[in-house]
């Protein structure tokens, strides 16, 4: 043989050429992954005109040109690899994890809690106005000075008799006390009819009507028109004098035997509607029991936020429905007060802006 160089045939030279095209394209975005060749993902959108072409397929119902979508996807997928899922699921889960921290209950101080039963719903509460009841109502005797419970169930009438006061019928009364009674509990005798001369004579009393004229008389005058007593609650409870069928400390008028019974423990300690202004419960409570006198019945408040009339029985208190309340436990109360909602401030007198006006009806 010579050395003539060895000739490589056209068919080998295509062969060669063929497989180095092979390699190539192994890398290539469309080529064929084949074994041992490592995952290949590029974050290079698709600039050839397939982009394009895809765009324009599909409807908006997602019926029509299936083809044609599908060729989308499996193009997304080329492009993108794995991230084409990963990445919706990823999203998905932190907007489900931001959403169900925003609804988790605060356990801070001042906030609301989850309900009793512990499913995590949030309890809104507000403050809320409560009904007043037979165990903390307003009926109940506030505390204060010492009374005796129970006296002799006779009465002494206190010497001392006054002028006419007012104008029109005159109706005449006395001052008793109970026997049995320390005079030092409410101050003497004195002290105690003076305050019950000073409330009657008052131009904001009864007398403000101008139709009728009031007259303190002593034991001498025979068949006086009424007789006010202080008397213990023992006695003021009897069936012949108050009763009890209201479980409260309570004054009354007992038309029978013409006499207002004026409980001692009340004019001792008032009532807690009124706050501990003793001075303006006493003259309440005598011309709320004088009225009845004068023909006059319970009522209830009139005006909500107003004073009350006289004739409320605010030794209970000034709320309405409370008041309805207690009257239920008196089955022979004809008296009702409405169950309104309506609450009044409190009043002692029946004409509170003078002479010739009452308050309430």
């Amino acid at each position: 043989m010579t050395g003539r160089p060895r000739s490589v045939s056209a068919g080998a030279k295509l062969a060669r050429q063929s497989r180095r095209h092979k390699d190539n394209r192994r890398y290539q975005l469309d080529g064929r992954r084949t074994t041992a060749e490592p995952l290949t993902a590029s974050w290079q959108p698709i600039t050839d005109d397939r982009a394009d072409d895809r765009a324009e397929y599909g409807s908006e119902d997602g019926a029509e040109e299936r083809t044609p979508v599908r060729s989308r996807r499996r193009g997304l997928f080329a492009t993108y690899g794995w991230r084409v899922y990963a990445v919706p699921v990823l999203i998905v889960v932190t907007v489900l994890v931001l959403l169900n921290t925003s609804h988790q209950p605060s356990t801070g101080a001042g906030t609301s809690g989850v309900d009793a039963a512990g499913n995590g719903t949030p309890t809104v509460t507000e403050e809320q106005a409560t009904s007043a009841n037979a165990q903390s109502g307003t009926a109940v005797l506030p505390v204060g000075g010492a009374f005796p419970q129970a006296g002799a169930g006779t009465w002494r009438v206190l010497p001392g008799s006054g002028p006419i006061v007012g104008k029109g019928q005159v109706f005449h009364y006395q001052i008793a006390v109970e026997d049995g009674i320390d005079p030092s509990v409410y101050d003497g005798d004195d002290a105690f009819a003076s305050t019950v001369d000073a409330i009657l004579a008052n131009p904001k009393s009864w007398i403000g009507s101008g139709t009728i004229a009031l007259q303190r008389v002593d034991a001498s005058y025979p068949n006086p028109d009424f007789v006010i007593s202080l008397t213990t609650p023992n006695t003021d409870h009897r069936p012949d004098i108050c009763g009890y069928q209201i479980p409260y400390e309570s004054s009354c008028w007992r038309r029978s035997a013409n006499r207002v019974v004026i409980n001692v423990a009340r004019w001792v300690r008032g009532a807690l509607a009124f706050n501990g202004d003793l001075g303006l419960y006493r003259e309440y409570a005598i011309n709320h029991e004088v009225g009845h006198v004068f023909g006059n019945q319970h009522v209830g408040c009139t005006i909500n936020g107003g004073l009350a009339p006289v004739m409320m029985q605010q030794t209970f208190g000034v709320d309405d429905d409370y008041v309805w309340q207690l009257n239920q436990t008196d089955p022979t109360n004809k008296f009702r007060v409405p169950q309104d909602g309506k609450a009044c401030r409190v009043n002692a007198w029946p004409y509170p802006g003078g002479a010739g006006y009452q308050n309430g009806g």
